[in-house]
């Protein structure tokens, strides 16, 4: 069985790092994928989190998943904070970077460590409302479906290739909050099969 490692970057509450981690325990459902001649396992190796308050961190201790704090107010450029980040995946043997809730814009250097292995997701239905604040843009918009989308990382921020995507409906009475948990539950439904997926095409 060929093993996968994922790193997984998280800034803040870590919900789809849960969401990722529980996928993965379910054996049956996600942990191993079967291609044509063998199955892959994967394995979250370790969480990087920029954020000291970020509380992925403590769900990754409670999970016995290592984790390393690299603060982005420490690193003069965003380049040297790219680079640590890559020691420390390649630390780790990862093979998969995973961003999950990583609010920070990311750089050539680790776009080069780790090219065409990069995965985020995204708080709408892209091209249509990328870069921050996404649901906030879809409720000033008036849209009446919006959703998330799971992409390859690039370095233009939320246009590298899709990989999945699932709508939601957008209410009249929703609100940033109600609209948000709505988009949540369908990112932590369809990351954790995104990365599977991709895994296999990467063999």
């Amino acid at each position: 069985m060929k093993k996968i490692f994922l790193g997984v970057l998280a800034s803040g509450s870590g919900s789809n790092f849960a969401a990722i981690a529980q996928a993965l325990s379910q054996t049956d459902s996600y942990t191993s994928a079967r291609t044509d001649d063998f199955k892959i396992e994967l394995k979250i190796s370790v969480l990087i989190y920029n954020n000291p308050q970020a509380y992925a961190a403590q769900r990754a201790k409670d999970l016995n998943i290592p984790t390393v704090l690299l603060d982005h107010r420490e690193y003069a450029s965003r380049e040297k904070l790219d680079q640590s980040i890559s020691d420390v995946l390649k630390a780790y043997e990862v093979d998969l970077v995973i961003m999950a809730g990583w609010m920070r814009v990311i750089t050539q250097v680790l776009l080069d460590a780790f090219p065409n292995r990069l995965l985020n997701i995204h708080p709408s239905l892209l091209p249509s409302f990328p870069g921050i604040r996404a649901v906030e843009q879809a409720l000033t918009y008036g849209v009446k479906i919006t959703g998330c989308t799971v992409h390859v990382v690039s370095l233009e921020v939320d246009r590298g290739p899709i990989l999945a995507q699932a709508a939601v409906e957008v209410l009249p009475t929703d609100t940033t909050a109600s609209l948000q948990a709505k988009i949540q539950l369908e990112e932590h439904r369809i990351y954790p099969k995104a990365i599977t997926a991709y895994c296999q095409k990467l063999q």
